[in-house]
């Protein structure tokens, strides 16, 4: 999460849509940065409005506006499963290696979800059921659309770094799971398709 003081303005790291990037890019011109942990770096929109912008409220005496970036709920998915899949990655439970793309999706589909599927929502995330979600946000298949934002605000060039990207693998999916996900999760594929890209 990054606040820019002076422009009034709040990035939320929404996971696996490049955060890692954007804060090296912009850490520097910053106010506050929060990189760790990462249950504080990637800070919800509902732990925002309910704990941090009363506080940022207060002593700016306005309000800030927040944004974030949101990827293509499948093409997310795959993200997750292709990191968890590193060598030197997460702990066992958390591992999809030897697991397929189909298991994995079929995992996140299930309650309880395992370990290894559990990742969250993008749209919770950035839309919570109670209280005020994002301002403005950006699509992640559109990375110059955000950066041209943040260089009309910040007032500067910015290039992003290619960093924490996940590892190549197949994503072969099968087309009734396939169905099933954008059904059960509509709301996350609604929200992403409503964002001008």
């Amino acid at each position: 999460m990054l606040v820019f003081w002076k422009q009034r303005l709040v990035y939320l790291a929404t996971p696996k849509t490049g955060s890692t990037a954007i804060e090296a890019a912009l850490e520097s011109l910053a106010s506050v940065v929060i990189q760790r942990p990462p249950e504080l770096k990637h800070t919800s929109a509902h732990r925002y409005w309910r704990f941090l912008a009363p506080y940022l409220q207060l002593a700016a005496e306005e309000d800030f506006q927040v944004v974030a970036v949101m990827r293509e709920p499948l093409d997310w998915l795959g993200s997750w499963y292709r990191y968890r899949q590193r060598d030197n990655g997460p702990s066992p439970e958390r591992s999809t290696a030897g697991i397929t793309f189909n298991d994995f999706i079929e995992a996140y589909l299930r309650d309880p979800q395992p370990e290894f599927a559990r990742v969250g929502r993008q749209s919770r995330f950035l839309v919570p059921q109670k209280g005020p979600g994002v301002d403005r946000i950006f699509r992640y298949d559109d990375m110059p659309g955000f950066v041209g934002f943040l260089e009309d605000r910040l007032d500067c060039e910015i290039n992003l770094p290619r960093l924490m990207v996940s590892p190549p693998g197949s994503l072969d999916l099968d087309s009734e799971l396939e169905s099933r996900l954008r059904e059960e999760h509509q709301h996350d594929f609604s929200l992403y398709n409503s964002l001008k890209g």
